[in-house]
Protein backbone atom coordinates (compact mmCIF):
# COMPACT_ATOMS: atom_id res chain seq x y z
CA UNK A 1 0.00 0.00 0.00
CA UNK A 2 2.07 2.97 -1.59
CA UNK A 3 1.24 6.35 0.21
CA UNK A 4 2.98 9.28 -1.98
CA UNK A 5 3.00 12.97 -1.03
CA UNK A 6 3.27 16.06 -2.98
CA UNK A 7 4.04 19.20 -1.85
CA UNK A 8 3.91 21.59 -4.31
CA UNK A 9 3.65 25.63 -3.47
CA UNK A 10 0.52 27.63 -3.66
CA UNK A 11 0.77 29.01 -6.39
CA UNK A 12 -1.41 28.62 -9.80
CA UNK A 13 0.36 27.43 -13.37
CA UNK A 14 -1.69 29.73 -15.66
CA UNK A 15 -2.01 33.72 -15.03
CA UNK A 16 -4.81 34.57 -12.99
CA UNK A 17 -4.59 31.22 -10.80
CA UNK A 18 -3.67 30.98 -7.42
CA UNK A 19 -3.69 27.35 -7.00
CA UNK A 20 -3.46 23.84 -7.92
CA UNK A 21 -6.30 23.24 -10.34
CA UNK A 22 -7.80 20.44 -9.91
CA UNK A 23 -7.99 18.87 -13.11
CA UNK A 24 -4.19 19.18 -12.61
CA UNK A 25 -4.12 17.41 -9.12
CA UNK A 26 -6.63 14.71 -10.57
CA UNK A 27 -3.64 14.35 -13.37
CA UNK A 28 -1.22 14.30 -10.53
CA UNK A 29 -2.71 11.52 -9.00
CA UNK A 30 -3.66 9.15 -12.13
CA UNK A 31 0.27 9.66 -13.16
CA UNK A 32 1.64 8.98 -10.14
CA UNK A 33 0.03 6.26 -9.99
CA UNK A 34 0.51 4.55 -13.00
CA UNK A 35 3.93 4.65 -12.36
CA UNK A 36 3.63 2.88 -9.41
CA UNK A 37 1.65 -0.03 -11.16
CA UNK A 38 4.17 -0.14 -13.89
CA UNK A 39 7.35 0.20 -11.78
CA UNK A 40 6.52 -1.15 -8.94
CA UNK A 41 3.54 -3.46 -10.40
CA UNK A 42 1.17 -1.89 -7.05
CA UNK A 43 -2.61 -1.60 -8.31
CA UNK A 44 -4.20 1.38 -8.22
CA UNK A 45 -6.69 0.33 -5.75
CA UNK A 46 -3.96 0.47 -3.05
CA UNK A 47 -2.26 3.32 -3.79
CA UNK A 48 -2.64 6.16 -2.19
CA UNK A 49 -1.63 10.05 -3.42
CA UNK A 50 -2.12 13.05 -1.19
CA UNK A 51 -1.34 16.38 -2.33
CA UNK A 52 -0.27 19.36 -0.10
CA UNK A 53 -0.34 23.10 -0.67
CA UNK A 54 2.14 25.16 0.76
CA UNK A 55 1.68 28.79 1.20
CA UNK A 56 4.72 30.41 -0.49
CA UNK A 57 5.44 32.24 2.78
CA UNK A 58 6.57 29.07 4.31
CA UNK A 59 8.50 27.67 1.63
CA UNK A 60 11.82 28.56 1.75
CA UNK A 61 14.97 27.56 -1.22
CA UNK A 62 18.28 28.46 -1.00
CA UNK A 63 18.40 29.79 2.70
CA UNK A 64 15.62 32.66 1.35
CA UNK A 65 11.38 32.83 0.87
CA UNK A 66 10.76 31.37 -2.23
CA UNK A 67 9.83 34.22 -3.58
CA UNK A 68 12.79 36.66 -2.62
CA UNK A 69 15.06 33.17 -4.44
CA UNK A 70 13.23 33.33 -7.61
CA UNK A 71 13.91 37.21 -7.85
CA UNK A 72 17.25 36.66 -7.05
CA UNK A 73 17.71 34.34 -9.67
CA UNK A 74 16.07 36.24 -12.04
CA UNK A 75 18.87 39.29 -11.74
CA UNK A 76 21.42 36.93 -12.55
CA UNK A 77 23.10 37.12 -15.52
CA UNK A 78 22.27 33.94 -17.97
Amino acid sequence: MPIVTIQVTREGSKPGTNAVTADEKARLIAGVSQVLLDVLNKPLAATFVVIEEVDMENWGWGGLPVEAYRKQLAQKPG
